[in-house]
């Protein structure tokens, strides 16, 4: 499984013009899942993101973590991290898992976080979804857990 972290101070997700999940400080998550992927890697995928350390401390350093900072994560389905982009100039999603494990195993990494992650909202799986936020930093990651 892929999560593109980005450090926000706030962001949110809006279909068919209304407002599906927000949050102030904290994480957007962009998850992508390939095929290969079980609910092993999305509870390890978690994992490291709650405790991936992109906040700053006192020292301004990056040494703080989500679940330290007491932040928001938004986690947003995004079947295109799969894509192989190494050859032409059209992406090949020959790696992504199908709609229906797709769906299950985003659902299942959203329903577990739900478990440790207070702030937390997220898009739809499947939609037409308008993704507006303001990276912090700029600060991106990408986690990928095999």
């Amino acid at each position: 499984m892929i999560a593109l972290l980005q450090r926000v101070t706030h962001a949110q997700v809006v279909v068919d013009g209304a407002c599906v999940g927000q949050i102030e400080q904290g994480i957007l998550a962009l998850i992508g899942v390939e095929k290969e992927d079980s609910e092993t890697e999305a509870t390890r995928l978690l994992e490291r993101i709650l405790s991936y350390r992109l906040f700053a401390d006192e020292e301004d350093r990056m040494n703080l973590s989500l679940q330290e900072i007491e932040g928001g994560l938004l986690l947003v389905p995004q079947f295109t991290l799969a894509a192989n982009t190494a050859k032409g100039r059209r992406p090949s999603f020959a790696a992504a898992a199908p709609p229906e494990k797709g769906k299950h195993l985003f659902h299942f990494l959203l329903q577990a976080a739900a478990k440790k992650q207070p702030k937390l909202a997220s898009g739809i799986f499947g939609a037409d979804m308008q993704v507006s936020l303001c990276n912090d930093g700029p600060v991106t990651f990408w986690l990928q857990v095999n």
